[in-house]
C-alpha cells in the first residue's frame, strides 16, 4: 500500500517549490506550514542533510466540510506536500495521498473529500511535472 502521491522532475529545487505553491494556490490550498528539515536538523543536531521541504497544505471549505463530519480529523490536518532533493539531484514532490489518509478513520462520510482532495493533488504534480518535462521550468 502506498500512502503518497508522487513525481520527479530535473530542476531546481527552488523553481520546483514555487512551482508547487503556485499550483497549491491554484487548487484552493494556502500553506499553513512550511518546515525547512534542513536548516531544523542543523539548528537542533548540527547535522548536514539535503534540502528538503515540508509544506502543510489546507484547503478551507474541504477541510471544514471534513471537520464537520470528524472533529478530531484534525489530528490529520494539514495534508503534507514535501519536496526534497533524491541522489540523483532530481527533485521529488510527494504528497499524502488523502484517501489513504481519511482511511483511518473508517468513516464513509470522508471518502468523497478524500477523492476530491487526492484529485487536486495530482493535478498539482501532473502541472509541475509538465511544467518542467516540457522545457517551462527553465
Amino acid at each position: 500500500m502506498t500512502y503518497t502521491i508522487t513525481t520527479t522532475v530535473d530542476a531546481q529545487l527552488d523553481d520546483v517549490l514555487d512551482a508547487v505553491e503556485t499550483e497549491l494556490q491554484n487548487e484552493g490550498f494556502g500553506i499553513l506550514a512550511d518546515i525547512d528539515v534542513q536548516a531544523t536538523l542543523k539548528k537542533k543536531l548540527d547535522v548536514e542533510t539535503e534540502r528538503y521541504r515540508i509544506l502543510g497544505a489546507c484547503n478551507p471549505p474541504l477541510a471544514h466540510e471534513g471537520l464537520t463530519e470528524e472533529p478530531d480529523l484534525g489530528a490529520l490536518l494539514p495534508c503534507n506536500v514535501i519536496v526534497y532533493e533524491n541522489d540523483d539531484s532530481d527533485v521529488v514532490v510527494s504528497a499524502v495521498d488523502p484517501e489513504q489518509l481519511v482511511g483511518i478513520t473508517e468513516n464513509p462520510a470522508l471518502d468523497d473529500i478524500g477523492v476530491e482532495v487526492k484529485g487536486r493533488f495530482e493535478t498539482v504534480l501532473s502541472t509541475v511535472e509538465d511544467r518542467f518535462t516540457s522545457g517551462g521550468g527553465d
